[in-house]
């Protein structure tokens, strides 16, 4: 038997046990496989291959679980396998899924090819996704799901349950059915555990428990993932601006978005957005901007040396030295702004324990600015014999360092308030801030002792 192109990856990705390296796998015996593995394990197989083995794979996936596959792919290879897809088709493939699965997929949609395949579906079904659409995808609205149980609460505990039986199937994660007025306007929730340890004779509003508040459906989704975290919620209500209820977030829905979030943060900070075996032209133009925007940063730190050339040509041994103090600033900045992210996205930093966290910042970089600029102020001393030298780079390590502090501090609060987020930009212009710093300090501190 003849082994196919690519065998051997699509193999190691699909199993996780993976088989003898010599043995050699047909067509139908890969399909097979295929079968039997779940959507989110083909999904990671997809997501870790180049992309001839990728389409390959692609093409054995059964039309019954192509959409769920899709769903469980990342945004940019979801955008790649349904560029070429008929709208009829598309709709075919994820018809089945739930609506806020749907909706995740078509927000990656051109605008016209969203029409088009709004066009091709029932009224119903464009009237439920345009009523989420209508919502950004990082927001509550575009989250939600209208598989939704609600009820009155004039109805009784017995003919709440005679409903439920009768729909055969809960939704999934029903935890809970929603309390809604005529109007259809959020009152509360009733829990199905407390429904049935209940007498049936009890009504609704007996039962409900009203201090569960609703979520507004423009709620950015790192509060939602907040509330729901903090809560312990397994799912939760979106209501409108009149407080009507719209649908239900579900906890499988905001581990997507932690999950994703994390993704885009780590990413961020190397300034990358791109799919792991993507194209290298495509990548290569995902890179392009903050490579060139480092460039910038580069040339401004070079220019900052060449102020003080002169220094640097009396005293060689600078030119040695320089970088050490540079270095040390960047990490200890990365350090910071790394704390002030992290306390920014969990929502822990408020502009009452901010000075309070400057300050120990602050306290930290002396205590280390002190222990570290004794130990490069020695090494520099025995390096050199020079002690004048040895003070310098003492001096400006301390100075650096806290500069660290300050950029770590208040560049993220800047961005912050212009709406940009500072896991993306931060680390560049932390970096920039102590390269600067740290050379002109030094430099500077060596140009003084030069002329004197």
């Amino acid at each position: 038997m003849q082994p196919f192109k690519g065998q051997d990856s699509i193999v190691r990705a699909l199993l996780t046990d993976y088989p003898d390296q010599n043995k050699s796998f047909s067509l139908n015996q890969l399909k097979k496989i295929v079968d039997e593995i779940g959507a989110a394990q083909i999904a990671h197989a997809l997501e870790s291959l180049p992309p001839e083995e990728r389409k390959l794979l692609w093409s054995l996936v059964d039309q019954t679980i192509e959409g769920e596959v899709l769903h469980e792919l990342n945004e940019e290879l979801q955008q790649e396998l349904i560029q070429d897809i008929d709208p009829t088709n598309l709709f075919e493939m994820i018809g089945e899924l739930e609506l806020d699965e749907m909706v995740d997929i078509l927000q990656t949609l051109p605008n016209q090819k969203l029409e088009d395949f709004l066009s091709k579906v029932s009224k119903q079904d464009r009237d439920r996704i345009e009523k989420v659409l209508e919502y950004p995808e990082d927001t509550a609205g575009g989250l939600l799901n209208t598989d939704v149980i609600s009820v009155k609460p004039r109805h009784t505990i017995e003919v709440v349950l005679r409903y439920l039986r009768a729909k055969k199937e809960l939704p999934h994660n029903t935890d809970k059915i929603f309390v809604v007025s005529r109007d259809d306007q959020y009152l509360g929730e009733l829990p199905i555990s407390k429904m049935l340890v209940s007498e049936p004779n009890l009504t609704v509003r007996e039962l409900m428990e009203t201090d569960k508040k609703a979520i507004s459906a423009d709620t950015l989704d790192a509060e939602v993932a907040r509330i729901f975290e903090q809560d312990d919620l397994i799912s939760a209500a979106v209501v409108d601006e009149n407080h009507k209820l719209l649908g239900r977030i579900t906890v499988d829905d905001v581990l997507d978005v932690i999950i994703e979030d994390a993704d885009q943060n780590f990413l961020g900070m190397a300034g990358i957005v791109e799919d792991t075996f993507a194209p290298p032209g495509r990548a290569a133009k995902s890179r392009f901007l903050w490579l060139s925007i480092n460039l910038a940063t580069a040339l401004l730190a070079s220019a900052t040396i060449s102020i003080f050339q002169e220094s640097i040509d009396k005293l060689v041994y600078l030119a040695i030295l320089m970088p050490i103090v540079a270095s040390m600033g960047g990490v200890a900045a990365t350090q910071t702004l790394t704390i002030f992210i992290r306390g920014m996205s969990l929502q822990q930093i408020n502009a009452s324990n901010i000075s309070w966290l400057f300050k120990r910042e602050i306290a930290v970089s002396i205590i280390n600015g002190l222990a570290l600029s004794a130990l490069i102020g020695t090494i520099t001393f025995l390096w050199f014999n020079d002690i004048l030298v040895a003070s310098l780079i003492c001096i400006a390590m301390c100075i650096n360092l806290i500069a660290a502090v300050v950029a770590g501090v208040f560049v993220p609060t800047i961005l912050k308030s212009l709406n940009q987020d500072p896991a993306i930009a931060g680390s560049v212009v932390v970096t920039t801030v102590t390269d600067v710093v740290g050379f002109i300090s030094f430099l500077g501190l060596a140009t003084i002792y030069a002329l004197n």
